[in-house]
Protein backbone atom coordinates (compact mmCIF):
# COMPACT_ATOMS: atom_id res chain seq x y z
CA UNK A 1 0.00 0.00 0.00
CA UNK A 2 1.36 3.44 -0.92
CA UNK A 3 1.80 5.91 1.89
CA UNK A 4 -1.45 7.82 2.54
CA UNK A 5 0.10 11.31 2.41
CA UNK A 6 3.24 12.53 0.66
CA UNK A 7 3.64 15.77 2.62
CA UNK A 8 2.31 16.39 6.13
CA UNK A 9 2.45 19.93 7.48
CA UNK A 10 2.18 20.20 11.25
CA UNK A 11 1.13 23.61 12.55
CA UNK A 12 2.40 23.92 16.11
CA UNK A 13 5.54 21.91 16.86
CA UNK A 14 5.02 21.30 20.58
CA UNK A 15 4.53 18.09 22.55
CA UNK A 16 1.73 16.70 20.37
CA UNK A 17 2.87 18.12 17.04
CA UNK A 18 6.49 17.18 17.69
CA UNK A 19 5.53 13.67 18.77
CA UNK A 20 3.47 13.18 15.63
CA UNK A 21 6.34 14.42 13.51
CA UNK A 22 8.78 12.00 15.16
CA UNK A 23 6.34 9.10 14.82
CA UNK A 24 5.78 9.83 11.13
CA UNK A 25 9.50 10.19 10.41
CA UNK A 26 10.12 6.81 12.07
CA UNK A 27 7.92 5.02 9.51
CA UNK A 28 9.58 2.89 6.85
CA UNK A 29 7.88 4.91 4.10
CA UNK A 30 7.92 8.24 5.91
CA UNK A 31 6.20 11.27 4.40
CA UNK A 32 7.90 14.62 4.13
CA UNK A 33 7.18 16.32 7.46
CA UNK A 34 7.12 20.12 7.61
CA UNK A 35 6.72 22.13 10.80
CA UNK A 36 5.09 25.56 11.02
CA UNK A 37 5.56 27.43 14.27
CA UNK A 38 5.80 31.12 15.23
CA UNK A 39 8.66 30.51 17.68
CA UNK A 40 12.08 30.58 16.05
CA UNK A 41 13.80 28.67 18.87
CA UNK A 42 11.24 25.87 18.51
CA UNK A 43 11.75 25.71 14.75
CA UNK A 44 15.54 25.66 15.06
CA UNK A 45 15.48 22.95 17.75
CA UNK A 46 13.02 20.81 15.77
CA UNK A 47 15.18 20.90 12.63
CA UNK A 48 18.48 20.44 14.47
CA UNK A 49 17.12 17.40 16.32
CA UNK A 50 15.45 15.95 13.20
CA UNK A 51 11.95 16.23 14.56
CA UNK A 52 10.85 17.69 11.22
CA UNK A 53 12.46 17.83 7.79
CA UNK A 54 11.85 21.57 7.46
CA UNK A 55 10.36 24.29 9.64
CA UNK A 56 8.96 27.70 8.76
CA UNK A 57 7.32 30.69 10.38
CA UNK A 58 3.61 31.03 9.48
CA UNK A 59 4.30 33.98 7.16
CA UNK A 60 7.29 32.41 5.42
CA UNK A 61 6.63 32.05 1.65
CA UNK A 62 7.36 28.30 1.85
CA UNK A 63 4.71 27.89 4.55
CA UNK A 64 2.24 30.00 2.62
CA UNK A 65 2.65 27.79 -0.45
CA UNK A 66 1.98 24.65 1.61
CA UNK A 67 -1.08 26.15 3.28
CA UNK A 68 -2.71 27.71 0.24
CA UNK A 69 -3.90 26.66 -3.17
CA UNK A 70 -0.46 27.07 -4.75
CA UNK A 71 1.42 23.83 -3.96
CA UNK A 72 -0.60 22.55 -1.01
CA UNK A 73 0.46 19.98 1.54
CA UNK A 74 -1.54 16.73 1.32
CA UNK A 75 -2.41 16.89 5.01
CA UNK A 76 -2.40 19.78 7.49
CA UNK A 77 -2.40 18.90 11.19
CA UNK A 78 -3.41 21.79 13.44
CA UNK A 79 -1.46 20.75 16.55
CA UNK A 80 -2.20 23.93 18.45
CA UNK A 81 -4.75 25.11 21.06
CA UNK A 82 -8.34 25.64 19.99
CA UNK A 83 -7.96 29.43 19.97
CA UNK A 84 -5.11 29.19 17.46
CA UNK A 85 -6.67 26.31 15.49
CA UNK A 86 -9.81 28.42 14.95
CA UNK A 87 -7.73 31.17 13.35
CA UNK A 88 -5.96 28.63 11.14
CA UNK A 89 -9.27 27.15 9.97
CA UNK A 90 -10.42 30.60 8.88
CA UNK A 91 -7.05 31.30 7.24
CA UNK A 92 -6.96 27.99 5.36
CA UNK A 93 -10.52 28.52 4.16
CA UNK A 94 -9.65 31.97 2.84
CA UNK A 95 -6.33 30.94 1.28
CA UNK A 96 -7.79 28.43 -1.17
CA UNK A 97 -6.11 25.44 0.44
CA UNK A 98 -7.05 22.09 -1.14
CA UNK A 99 -6.45 18.93 0.85
CA UNK A 100 -7.16 17.24 4.16
CA UNK A 101 -7.16 19.13 7.47
CA UNK A 102 -7.31 17.66 10.96
CA UNK A 103 -6.69 19.05 14.43
CA UNK A 104 -5.71 17.70 17.85
CA UNK A 105 -7.77 19.98 20.10
CA UNK A 106 -9.39 18.41 23.15
CA UNK A 107 -12.79 19.93 22.32
CA UNK A 108 -14.48 19.32 19.01
CA UNK A 109 -17.91 20.95 18.66
CA UNK A 110 -16.83 24.57 18.12
CA UNK A 111 -14.04 23.92 15.63
CA UNK A 112 -16.17 21.34 13.83
CA UNK A 113 -18.94 23.89 13.27
CA UNK A 114 -16.45 26.55 12.14
CA UNK A 115 -14.77 24.18 9.67
CA UNK A 116 -18.16 23.30 8.23
CA UNK A 117 -18.75 26.99 7.50
CA UNK A 118 -15.21 27.84 6.38
CA UNK A 119 -14.35 24.98 4.02
CA UNK A 120 -15.86 24.13 0.68
CA UNK A 121 -15.77 20.81 -1.14
CA UNK A 122 -12.06 21.18 -1.93
CA UNK A 123 -11.13 20.72 1.76
CA UNK A 124 -11.88 17.66 3.87
CA UNK A 125 -11.89 18.47 7.58
CA UNK A 126 -11.79 15.55 10.01
CA UNK A 127 -11.63 16.58 13.64
CA UNK A 128 -9.17 14.67 15.79
CA UNK A 129 -8.13 14.29 19.42
CA UNK A 130 -5.30 12.01 20.55
CA UNK A 131 -6.00 10.80 24.09
CA UNK A 132 -2.33 11.04 24.95
CA UNK A 133 -0.14 13.64 26.57
CA UNK A 134 2.20 14.52 29.39
CA UNK A 135 2.52 17.03 32.18
CA UNK A 136 5.56 18.24 30.24
CA UNK A 137 5.19 20.55 27.26
CA UNK A 138 7.20 21.79 24.31
CA UNK A 139 8.95 20.06 21.46
CA UNK A 140 11.79 18.95 23.77
CA UNK A 141 9.30 16.61 25.48
CA UNK A 142 8.14 15.05 22.20
CA UNK A 143 8.30 11.28 21.79
CA UNK A 144 7.73 9.03 18.78
CA UNK A 145 5.99 6.56 21.13
CA UNK A 146 3.43 9.00 22.54
CA UNK A 147 0.51 7.67 20.47
CA UNK A 148 1.36 3.97 20.62
CA UNK A 149 -1.57 2.10 22.17
CA UNK A 150 -3.45 5.37 22.85
CA UNK A 151 -6.99 6.09 21.72
CA UNK A 152 -7.21 8.65 18.93
CA UNK A 153 -10.68 10.11 18.37
CA UNK A 154 -11.80 11.18 14.90
CA UNK A 155 -15.06 13.02 14.22
CA UNK A 156 -16.12 12.37 10.62
CA UNK A 157 -19.25 14.09 9.37
CA UNK A 158 -21.76 13.31 6.67
CA UNK A 159 -19.62 15.44 4.33
CA UNK A 160 -16.42 13.51 5.04
CA UNK A 161 -14.90 11.97 1.93
CA UNK A 162 -14.57 8.20 2.57
CA UNK A 163 -11.17 7.94 0.90
CA UNK A 164 -9.77 10.86 2.91
CA UNK A 165 -11.03 9.25 6.12
CA UNK A 166 -9.42 5.95 5.19
CA UNK A 167 -6.09 7.64 4.45
CA UNK A 168 -6.06 9.52 7.76
CA UNK A 169 -7.12 6.39 9.65
CA UNK A 170 -4.29 4.45 7.99
CA UNK A 171 -1.75 7.15 8.87
CA UNK A 172 -2.76 7.24 12.52
CA UNK A 173 -2.84 3.48 12.99
CA UNK A 174 0.60 3.28 11.38
CA UNK A 175 2.02 5.28 14.31
CA UNK A 176 0.37 2.94 16.81
CA UNK A 177 -2.80 4.86 17.65
CA UNK A 178 -6.14 3.10 18.22
CA UNK A 179 -8.66 5.13 16.23
CA UNK A 180 -12.32 5.49 17.19
CA UNK A 181 -14.97 7.70 15.61
CA UNK A 182 -17.58 9.66 17.57
CA UNK A 183 -19.80 12.67 17.06
CA UNK A 184 -18.25 15.98 18.22
CA UNK A 185 -20.86 16.65 20.91
CA UNK A 186 -20.55 13.13 22.32
CA UNK A 187 -16.77 13.53 22.40
CA UNK A 188 -16.96 16.79 24.36
CA UNK A 189 -19.23 15.31 27.04
CA UNK A 190 -17.01 12.24 27.36
CA UNK A 191 -13.70 14.07 27.69
CA UNK A 192 -15.20 16.42 30.27
CA UNK A 193 -15.77 13.37 32.49
CA UNK A 194 -12.54 11.48 31.86
CA UNK A 195 -10.04 14.30 31.24
CA UNK A 196 -11.15 17.84 32.01
CA UNK A 197 -12.90 17.33 35.37
CA UNK A 198 -10.09 15.00 36.60
CA UNK A 199 -7.56 17.75 35.84
CA UNK A 200 -9.58 20.24 37.89
CA UNK A 201 -9.90 17.66 40.69
CA UNK A 202 -6.12 17.12 40.68
CA UNK A 203 -5.56 20.87 40.83
CA UNK A 204 -8.06 21.17 43.70
CA UNK A 205 -6.28 18.48 45.74
CA UNK A 206 -2.95 20.20 45.13
CA UNK A 207 -4.37 23.56 46.17
CA UNK A 208 -5.87 21.95 49.29
CA UNK A 209 -2.48 20.59 50.33
CA UNK A 210 -0.79 23.91 49.50
CA UNK A 211 -3.32 25.80 51.64
CA UNK A 212 -2.60 23.47 54.57
CA UNK A 213 1.12 24.04 54.05
CA UNK A 214 0.62 27.81 54.00
CA UNK A 215 -1.21 27.44 57.32
CA UNK A 216 1.94 25.99 58.86
CA UNK A 217 1.19 22.30 58.48
CA UNK A 218 4.03 20.13 57.16
CA UNK A 219 1.65 18.40 54.78
CA UNK A 220 3.61 18.63 51.52
CA UNK A 221 6.59 16.83 53.05
CA UNK A 222 4.24 13.94 53.80
CA UNK A 223 2.99 13.67 50.23
CA UNK A 224 3.51 10.05 49.26
CA UNK A 225 3.20 8.14 45.98
CA UNK A 226 -0.58 8.06 45.94
CA UNK A 227 -0.91 11.83 46.25
CA UNK A 228 1.79 12.40 43.64
CA UNK A 229 0.14 9.97 41.20
CA UNK A 230 -3.28 11.57 41.63
CA UNK A 231 -2.00 15.12 41.20
CA UNK A 232 0.63 14.60 38.49
CA UNK A 233 -1.56 16.15 35.79
CA UNK A 234 -1.98 19.33 37.86
CA UNK A 235 1.52 20.27 36.68
CA UNK A 236 0.20 20.85 33.16
CA UNK A 237 0.17 24.25 31.46
CA UNK A 238 -2.29 26.59 33.23
CA UNK A 239 -2.78 28.59 30.04
CA UNK A 240 -3.66 25.50 28.02
CA UNK A 241 -6.07 24.17 30.63
CA UNK A 242 -7.75 27.54 31.04
CA UNK A 243 -8.51 27.43 27.33
CA UNK A 244 -9.75 23.84 27.50
CA UNK A 245 -12.11 24.56 30.39
CA UNK A 246 -13.56 27.60 28.64
CA UNK A 247 -13.82 25.89 25.24
CA UNK A 248 -15.81 23.05 26.82
CA UNK A 249 -17.39 25.09 29.56
CA UNK A 250 -20.92 23.65 29.51
CA UNK A 251 -19.79 20.05 29.71
CA UNK A 252 -17.09 20.88 32.28
CA UNK A 253 -19.53 22.75 34.52
CA UNK A 254 -22.00 19.86 34.34
CA UNK A 255 -19.25 17.41 35.18
CA UNK A 256 -17.96 19.48 38.09
CA UNK A 257 -21.45 19.78 39.55
CA UNK A 258 -21.97 16.02 39.30
CA UNK A 259 -18.55 15.47 40.85
CA UNK A 260 -19.42 17.89 43.65
CA UNK A 261 -22.65 16.01 44.32
CA UNK A 262 -20.72 12.74 44.57
CA UNK A 263 -18.20 14.22 47.00
CA UNK A 264 -20.99 15.77 49.07
CA UNK A 265 -22.79 12.43 49.14
CA UNK A 266 -19.68 10.64 50.34
CA UNK A 267 -19.05 13.32 52.98
CA UNK A 268 -22.57 12.63 54.23
CA UNK A 269 -21.83 8.91 54.52
CA UNK A 270 -18.65 9.60 56.49
CA UNK A 271 -20.36 12.13 58.73
CA UNK A 272 -23.10 9.61 59.51
CA UNK A 273 -20.60 6.82 60.17
CA UNK A 274 -22.33 4.67 57.55
CA UNK A 275 -19.87 1.76 57.27
CA UNK A 276 -21.93 -0.15 54.71
CA UNK A 277 -22.55 2.94 52.58
CA UNK A 278 -18.88 3.96 52.61
CA UNK A 279 -17.77 0.45 51.70
CA UNK A 280 -20.28 0.19 48.85
CA UNK A 281 -19.33 3.63 47.49
CA UNK A 282 -15.62 2.83 47.50
CA UNK A 283 -16.24 -0.71 46.28
CA UNK A 284 -18.07 0.43 43.15
CA UNK A 285 -15.17 2.71 42.27
CA UNK A 286 -12.60 -0.01 42.92
CA UNK A 287 -14.44 -2.46 40.68
CA UNK A 288 -14.62 0.01 37.80
CA UNK A 289 -10.97 1.02 38.21
CA UNK A 290 -9.76 -2.57 38.19
CA UNK A 291 -11.60 -3.03 34.90
CA UNK A 292 -9.42 -0.39 33.21
CA UNK A 293 -6.45 -2.18 31.64
CA UNK A 294 -3.05 -0.53 31.97
CA UNK A 295 -2.35 -1.39 28.35
CA UNK A 296 -4.84 -3.11 26.07
CA UNK A 297 -3.36 -5.09 23.19
CA UNK A 298 -5.72 -6.93 20.82
CA UNK A 299 -5.04 -10.58 20.11
CA UNK A 300 -4.53 -11.02 16.37
CA UNK A 301 -6.36 -14.36 16.36
CA UNK A 302 -9.45 -12.58 17.67
CA UNK A 303 -9.56 -9.84 15.05
CA UNK A 304 -12.57 -9.83 12.76
CA UNK A 305 -13.53 -8.25 9.45
CA UNK A 306 -16.84 -6.43 9.14
CA UNK A 307 -17.96 -5.91 5.53
CA UNK A 308 -20.75 -3.47 4.79
CA UNK A 309 -22.12 -2.73 1.33
CA UNK A 310 -22.74 1.01 1.03
CA UNK A 311 -23.89 3.53 -1.55
CA UNK A 312 -20.96 5.87 -2.16
CA UNK A 313 -22.49 9.09 -0.89
CA UNK A 314 -21.74 11.51 1.96
CA UNK A 315 -22.45 10.14 5.41
CA UNK A 316 -21.99 6.44 4.75
CA UNK A 317 -18.58 6.07 6.40
CA UNK A 318 -19.47 8.23 9.39
CA UNK A 319 -22.69 6.21 9.94
CA UNK A 320 -20.72 2.96 10.17
CA UNK A 321 -17.77 4.25 12.16
CA UNK A 322 -19.99 6.04 14.67
CA UNK A 323 -22.04 2.86 15.11
CA UNK A 324 -18.77 1.09 15.93
CA UNK A 325 -17.97 3.76 18.51
CA UNK A 326 -21.41 3.41 20.11
CA UNK A 327 -20.80 -0.32 20.51
CA UNK A 328 -17.34 0.27 21.99
CA UNK A 329 -15.65 -1.45 19.03
CA UNK A 330 -12.21 -0.34 17.93
CA UNK A 331 -11.34 -0.19 14.23
CA UNK A 332 -7.85 -1.53 13.64
CA UNK A 333 -7.90 -0.95 9.88
CA UNK A 334 -10.30 0.33 7.23
CA UNK A 335 -10.60 -0.35 3.51
CA UNK A 336 -13.00 0.86 0.83
CA UNK A 337 -13.48 -1.38 -2.21
CA UNK A 338 -15.46 0.32 -4.98
CA UNK A 339 -17.62 -2.20 -6.80
CA UNK A 340 -19.14 0.36 -9.18
CA UNK A 341 -19.19 4.11 -9.69
CA UNK A 342 -21.77 4.68 -6.93
CA UNK A 343 -21.39 1.67 -4.64
CA UNK A 344 -18.64 0.19 -2.51
CA UNK A 345 -17.88 -2.34 0.21
CA UNK A 346 -16.59 -0.83 3.43
CA UNK A 347 -14.36 -3.32 5.28
CA UNK A 348 -13.39 -2.70 8.88
CA UNK A 349 -10.91 -4.81 10.81
CA UNK A 350 -12.21 -4.87 14.39
CA UNK A 351 -10.35 -5.80 17.54
CA UNK A 352 -11.91 -8.06 20.16
CA UNK A 353 -13.05 -5.05 22.18
CA UNK A 354 -16.66 -3.90 22.48
CA UNK A 355 -20.04 -5.42 21.74
CA UNK A 356 -19.87 -6.64 18.15
CA UNK A 357 -23.37 -8.09 18.30
CA UNK A 358 -24.70 -4.66 19.27
CA UNK A 359 -22.80 -3.10 16.35
CA UNK A 360 -24.25 -5.57 13.86
CA UNK A 361 -27.77 -4.99 15.22
CA UNK A 362 -27.31 -1.21 15.07
CA UNK A 363 -26.21 -1.36 11.44
CA UNK A 364 -29.12 -3.67 10.62
CA UNK A 365 -31.56 -1.12 12.07
CA UNK A 366 -29.99 1.51 9.79
CA UNK A 367 -30.70 -0.64 6.74
CA UNK A 368 -27.21 -2.05 6.20
CA UNK A 369 -26.48 -5.75 5.70
CA UNK A 370 -23.27 -6.31 7.69
CA UNK A 371 -21.18 -9.44 7.31
CA UNK A 372 -18.74 -10.31 10.09
CA UNK A 373 -15.98 -12.90 9.65
CA UNK A 374 -13.02 -13.89 11.83
CA UNK A 375 -9.91 -12.44 10.21
CA UNK A 376 -7.95 -15.69 10.13
CA UNK A 377 -10.40 -18.41 9.14
CA UNK A 378 -12.86 -16.31 7.12
CA UNK A 379 -15.94 -18.07 8.55
CA UNK A 380 -19.02 -15.85 8.44
CA UNK A 381 -20.68 -15.18 11.78
CA UNK A 382 -22.76 -12.04 11.86
CA UNK A 383 -24.03 -11.70 8.32
CA UNK A 384 -26.19 -14.74 8.98
CA UNK A 385 -27.55 -13.27 12.18
CA UNK A 386 -25.25 -14.86 14.76
CA UNK A 387 -22.78 -12.25 15.93
CA UNK A 388 -20.89 -12.60 19.14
Amino acid sequence: MSRPFGTVTIVGVGLIGGSMALALKALDDAPRVVGVDPDRATRDWAVANRVVDEAYAPDDPSAVRLLSGDVPSDLVVLACPVSAAVKWVISLGASGYRGVVTDVASTKSAIFALADMSFGDEVVFIGGHPMAGSERSGVEAASAELFRGAYYVLTPSRRTDPEAYRRLHTLLTSIGARVIAVRPEVHDEAVAAVSHVPHVAAAALTNLAAARADAGEDVLRLAAGGFKDMTRIAAGSPEMWTGICLDNRDAVVRGLREYGDLIAGFAGLVSAGDVVGINDWLGRAAEVRRGLPARWVPASERLSVLSVSVVDRPGMVSSVTQAAARAGCNIEDIEIDHTSEDSAVLRLVLTDEGDVASLVADLGRQGFEPDLRPLEDGASTAGKGSAG
